[in-house]
């Protein structure tokens, strides 16, 4: 295919007939750029009218792994063709090999696994309730949850009530009570919203939909202190952050804390399946009993199957290792962009922000350009630009992405 074909100035006549089919039967709780893709492979992607694209944005990071790969397709197949459901009411030989590697890597006794993101989180909700509870003692039905301003966990109607984003809430009270929200990086007003009835302190290593913020140097090991000296527990989101993306297999690590309770989500699916878990030692995941929490498709043998070879592949391709070689890369190359336009370029790893004005440029119209070019990604709140590759990228497509990048924004942008 050529680079021309690449090239795209518009939405082809294949992909506008399926955009408008689409939208005869879809709820409109989504808007998409204009691209109708139709299959990929590693770090391409390929739209109805024939057009390829670099991908910059591996499904917010479940695509982590790439499209495709090959060990995990095969772990898909095999187990497929063997056992895919039975429910959690019967025992399978493909859950207990998939925890071992989960619990043995990330460092903590027991997991619960559930499907989505926003499942495990609520799951970690319910389990740090539950603890305050049965171990803190705290009086029943007074639990809180202190959580970050700008936080993205979820959107069920829990987690949105405590989302400052006003379009995830509009419309959907009333929400349950029992949060208390603080400035994020803000160690001392996380501190001193801790009071006798909270039981932990659910936060995001880093923010990715708040526009990758990477919160200052030592703000987790202040979290964890403040956690320790008030005997709350300390809960992680890494369901964007884990599993590599960061440059090391935690986000945690870069500050070597570690939390009581860890959630996570996404590239655990090798993204091909919704896979997620919550980690924590028997002290708190102990704690539940059977018909407390659940899920028919929770810890399925097809998704452990694939979860296992996802790990197996992050482990064995040091693919965290490469996230920190490529992404500061990505970061020293968008760097450059800095100047009228472009407030910032930060990030961790292959998850970079690149925050623009407003004035000058929309974030929105920056990722259409982008699409134009061939370059997949999308924007958050209306001003920042995220790049997130899978990790298996290799140094020549990233380079050509970031090349692709470069021009067409600076095209855009004043001299």
């Amino acid at each position: 295919m050529s680079r021309q074909q690449t090239l795209s100035p518009t939405l082809g006549s294949r992909g506008a007939a399926v955009v408008a089919r689409e939208a005869a039967v879809a709820a409109p709780n989504y808007a998409p750029l204009p691209v109708v893709l139709t299959r990929a492979s590693g770090v391409w992607a390929e739209d109805v009218d024939g057009r390829r694209y670099l991908d910059m944005m591996s499904g917010y990071s479940a695509v982590s792994l790439g499209h495709g790969h090959p060990r995990i397709l095969a772990a898909l197949s095999e187990q497929a063709a063997r056992l895919a459901l039975t429910s959690r009411a019967y025992h399978t030989d493909r859950l207990a090999p998939w925890l071992e590697t989960l619990t043995t890597l990330a460092g903590f006794d027991l997991a619960l696994p559930m499907n989505t993101g926003a499942e495990a989180v609520e799951t970690a909700i319910k389990a740090a309730r539950r603890w305050g509870y049965r171990t803190k003692g705290i009086a029943q039905d007074r639990a809180r949850i202190v959580v970050a301003q700008g936080s993205f966990h979820g959107r069920t109607t829990t987690i949105v009530g405590f989302s400052s984003e006003p379009a995830y809430r509009d419309g959907f009270g009333p929400f349950a009570p029992g949060f208390d929200a603080v400035p994020f990086g803000d160690a001392e007003a996380l501190r001193a919203a801790i009071g006798p009835d909270t039981a932990a302190v659910m936060i995001e290593p880093m923010q990715g939909e708040a526009g990758i913020v990477i919160p200052p140097d030592g703000y987790l090991a202040a979290v964890r202190r403040a956690c320790d000296e008030a005997g709350v527990l300390l809960v992680l989101d890494e369901v964007q952050t884990g599993l590599g993306r960061t440059g090391r297999l935690f986000a945690f690590q870069h500050e070597g804390v570690r939390p009581d309770v860890l959630i996570l989500g996404k590239a655990l699916g090798g993204g091909v399946l919704p896979v997620s878990a919550v980690l924590a030692d028997r002290a708190v995941l102990g704690l539940m009993e059977p018909g407390s929490h659940g899920s028919t498709f929770g810890g399925n043998p097809l998704a452990a199957a694939v979860s296992k070879a996802a790990l197996d592949v992050i482990v064995e391709e040091r693919l965290p290792e490469r996230a920190a070689e490529l992404g500061a890369v990505l970061i020293e190359r968008l760097s450059a962009l800095r100047g009228p336009g472009v407030r910032d370029v930060r990030g961790r790893g292959l998850f970079v922000g690149v925050e623009l004005d407003p004035a000058v440029l929309s974030a929105h119209e920056a990722a259409e350009a982008l699409l134009r070019a061939g370059i997949l990604t999308k924007e958050t709140h209306e001003t920042v630009l995220r790049f997130a590759p899978p990790l298996v990228i290799s140094r020549a497509d990233l380079d050509e992405g970031v090349d692709r990048i470069l021009a067409t924004l600076r095209a855009l942008l004043p001299a």
